[in-house]
């Protein structure tokens, strides 16, 4: 039956697996600009990374407002949609926890250290966003 998710259920559904989100956010010209992205969660912020130069970077220069949606493709179906605000940081020891972090989630726990040495170098960024809404629907089809 479908139901709305408890914040537990949601963290699990969130950190389950390697599906990726899908980032939304506002250019300066207006239009939108959605990207898939590893990522993974601080406590409650949903951390990832991306690079200064990238449309998500400028972008949240521009306008902080964000959206995040992840989805279970499979029926019965679920999603989660989180809005909130993000910050963006260069300090080094963040960039090479979270990219350490979402290396091993998504390409396993023996590559993590790899990826946090690969990503935590001047010009990535830790994207952190703080909720501000979250939608969380499980098992729509049923």
């Amino acid at each position: 039956m479908a139901h709305e998710m408890t914040p537990e259920e949601t963290r699990s559904f969130l950190l389950d697996g390697t599906r990726t989100g899908k980032l939304a956010v506002v250019r300066a010209d207006g239009r939108p600009h959605v990207t898939p992205t590893w990522f993974t969660l601080d406590r409650k912020d949903v951390v990832l990374t991306t690079h200064q130069t990238s449309q998500k970077a400028k972008a949240i220069r521009h306008d902080p407002r964000v959206a995040l949606c992840v989805d279970d493709q499979a029926p019965p179906f679920s999603y989660v949609m989180v809005e909130g605000t993000a910050t963006l940081s260069d300090e080094l020891d963040e960039l090479r926890r979270v990219a350490a972090a979402a290396g091993g989630r998504y390409m396993g726990a023996d590559r993590a250290g790899e990826f946090g040495a690969r990503n935590a170098v001047p010009g990535e960024l830790v994207v952190r966003i703080t909720p501000t809404h979250v939608v969380a629907r499980a098992d729509i089809a049923d």
